[in-house]
């Protein structure tokens, strides 16, 4: 077994895993999962820019992990960031904090790249009661990743449509007006239209959402009242239950959706907007379900450090 560490930097989130993975036997066994609300893509869409304040919540977390990191005693680490350090117009002032924290540069993958991780990460432990082929779906803060393939990823696309992404662009009112919603929805529709000329959305056996949007659709519809990632992991969620409880998030204020205990702190005034982006998808693909997974870009990146 080889201990690794991987990071992912999103838009919204930086996460972390320390695992042992065994590449002989495909053997995985996590030892510590966290993940923090930065927010390190707020107003990247209408500025260009990452802000002060968001890099210093991101670089603060980073020194938290760090200390998790040599805690473990781990062998290797690679971190990844994601959309918002894809977009933003002084990203070299992240890469420099990040080196001086965590020792290396974190790598600022393409959308295509990144959506390959999150199909790796997601794919390897289904079984084979889910049936391929898969489309992978990664909804993001800034961005939503599309592979689909059965095996091996077969073809890839990154759109820049995100919860944060939208919600910050469409969802001026809180909660949103119908206007608003229906603009948010010709803006899903678009960028759909765009995927689908790379990455056919129609003939996958099965649907797998990935990361904090579709799982918390999936702890709210398993009336969860806590979050509980054994439970998440692999459920199934039919399309109506996801169209029921976008519904009832775009529709709901800022407290109500706060009330809602496995919503975390950190999502509640973007989860409406990611809902809405699962919901789009699932109709899009013309199938009955989406299959939860908690194994995602994560779990694709610390197998990237022992498999190549």
């Amino acid at each position: 077994m080889r201990r690794v560490a991987a990071l992912d930097c999103g838009t919204n989130s930086i996460r972390l895993l320390v695992t042992e993975l065994d590449p002989g036997d495909g053997g995985q066994h996590d030892l510590d999962r966290q993940m923090r609300i930065v927010r390190l893509g707020q107003d990247v869409d209408r500025t260009g820019r990452l802000g002060e304040q968001a890099l210093e919540r991101t670089i603060v977390a980073l020194r938290e992990y760090v200390q998790v990191i040599d805690d473990w005693g781990v062998e290797k680490v690679r971190m990844v960031a994601t959309s918002a350090t894809r977009d933003a117009a002084n990203a070299d002032v992240f890469v420099e904090g990040v080196r001086s924290v965590l020792g290396v540069d974190p790598e600022v993958v393409s959308g295509d790249e990144e959506a390959w991780l999150s199909f790796t990460g997601a794919t390897r432990d289904l079984g084979s009661e889910v049936p391929g082929p898969y489309l992978v779906v990664d909804i993001g803060g800034g961005s939503t990743e599309f592979v689909h393939g059965t095996e091996e990823p077969e073809a890839a696309r990154s759109v820049d449509i995100g919860s944060v992404r939208l919600t910050e662009r469409c969802f001026a009112d809180d909660p949103p007006t119908s206007e608003q919603v229906a603009r948010a929805r010709a803006d899903i529709d678009a960028a759909l239209d765009d995927v689908a000329e790379t990455v056919p959305l129609r003939g996958a056996s099965s649907l797998i959402g990935l990361a904090g949007s579709v799982t918390t659709v999936g702890a709210i519809h398993l009336g969860l009242s806590a979050y509980d990632r054994d439970a998440i992991h692999h459920a199934r969620v039919p399309v109506r239950g996801v169209a029921e409880i976008s519904d009832r998030l775009l529709a709901a204020s800022h407290d109500e959706r706060a009330a809602i205990p496995v919503i975390h702190p950190g999502r509640v005034d973007v989860i409406a907007a990611g809902a809405l982006i699962l919901r789009c998808v699932a109709e899009r693909a013309g199938v009955e379900e989406v299959v939860l997974s908690e194994h995602d870009i994560l779990d694709g990146i610390a197998w990237s450090l022992v498999t190549t």
